[in-house]
């Protein structure tokens, strides 16, 4: 091995990018009716989409499965070389097999033919020869063919591994709106991160209610709001009449102006300070929603009411930073 004195990394990098590009545009001129058929195969599978492949083959069969499982279309990954000592018995008459294979002709892979046929699974197998063992043992090829690797020696897999993730990526994304799945859906395969979070978390989980929620009635002069305010820890108060209904809030921005006007906070009735008609927000939003308001608005805190107006709780832009939403 002998290195190049001035290598240009920055040119090698681009002509694999170049390489890897032209490779997937290839792959979107070939892509045909075995396509959907594929996809008509994975639709109808009441069990389980099984992807496997060794080597290289089998990092992107892992990745392809992951996709799948995370947009709606129950997948896992099962490892060729295992499935001949026992992992076979994961596999049931009710899935279906992905089987990628650069070469169609990876003999750990190959093994599993004649078993799959036998339990009568749907084979669905991605390869880079049309006329290899896999192509033509199977129920639908993906021409999965690259012209050269993107690796000077035309040995590392590169290209063909690009090619068949973009080709499972595709697969999934199809399925994904052939079932109609939706942000929400997505969220539940994924609850455990920020996007779950996002997409799951109402405001009803989060704000402050009963004892905790601020509120004052009308009327009650600035000194008394005042402590409400400072008790509850949220920066502001609501203000309700005597039914119980919202008339408006009163914040800090609100106790600024005040005081700059110089009022006296021990005469001063909190209805001549509030701020009438507040932005507020039902509990059953999402906190990515009342996220957005605040942002959208300028301001800390919302008060969440019921249909009739009456406060159930209050949120304040600390909740939802602390829930991970934003």
């Amino acid at each position: 091995m002998s290195a190049i004195d001035h290598p240009d990394y920055l040119e090698f990098a681009r002509r694999t990018v170049r390489m890897e590009r032209d490779a997937i545009s290839r792959l979107l001129e070939r892509m045909d009716d075995s396509f959907s058929r594929a996809c008509e195969i994975l639709m109808a599978t009441t069990g389980r989409v099984v992807v496997t492949g060794m080597g290289k083959s089998g990092h992107i069969a892992c990745k392809i499965a992951s996709t799948l499982a995370s947009t709606g279309t129950p997948a896992m990954f099962v490892h060729p070389a295992e499935a001949s000592h026992g992992d076979l018995g994961m596999i049931t008459a009710q899935d279906s097999v992905i089987a990628l294979s650069n070469s169609g002709a990876t003999s750990e892979v190959v093994t599993l033919l004649p078993l799959l046929k036998r339990m009568g699974v749907p084979l669905i197998t991605m390869t880079g020869v049309a006329d290899s063992v896999l192509a033509r043992a199977a129920d639908v090829n993906i021409n999965a063919a690259v012209s050269e690797e993107a690796c000077p020696l035309d040995l590392a897999p590169t290209s063909s591994t690009t090619v068949c993730l973009v080709a499972g990526d595709a697969m999934a994304i199809a399925l994904l709106e052939a079932r109609g799945f939706s942000a929400e859906d997505f969220a539940f395969s994924h609850p455990g991160g920020s996007l779950g979070r996002r997409l799951l978390l109402k405001v009803d989980d989060i704000m402050h209610r009963g004892q905790a929620l601020p509120a004052v009635l009308s009327g009650v002069t600035l000194d008394k709001a005042l402590l409400e305010v400072s008790s509850k820890g949220l920066g502001m108060t609501s203000v309700v009449d005597e039914n119980g209904t919202l008339l408006g809030v009163f914040t800090d921005g609100d106790l600024r102006r005040a005081l700059d006007d110089e009022i006296d906070i021990h005469r001063t009735p909190i209805d001549q300070v509030m701020t009438r008609g507040c932005i507020t927000i039902a509990a059953d939003i999402l906190a990515a929603e009342a996220l957005h308001i605040m942002d959208e608005n300028k301001i800390s805190a919302l008060v969440v009411v019921d249909a009739e107006q009456h406060p159930k709780g209050a949120v304040h832009l600390h909740d939802l930073l602390k829930a991970g939403v934003a």
